[in-house]
């Protein structure tokens, strides 16, 4: 989660929206910014993913 909220500043920092920053009105923020992002969201879905897999298999010990 921590990476989407990163890349989203960065993105918004390289486009001149936040100022403040050595990254302000900096293009190469705005391109990796987004990216960082996008790995974020990757990284979510792959845990959201594999934490789900690892709860089907915890059924009744019946079965």
């Amino acid at each position: 989660m921590l990476a989407i909220v990163v890349g989203a500043v960065w993105t918004l920092q390289g486009l001149g929206y936040l100022s403040g920053s050595v990254m302000t009105d900096d293009r190469t923020w705005a391109v990796v910014g987004p990216i960082v992002a996008l790995v974020g969201l990757i990284l979510v879905a792959v845990g959201l993913r594999v934490r789900r897999r690892g709860q089907a298999g915890n059924g009744p010990a019946g079965d």
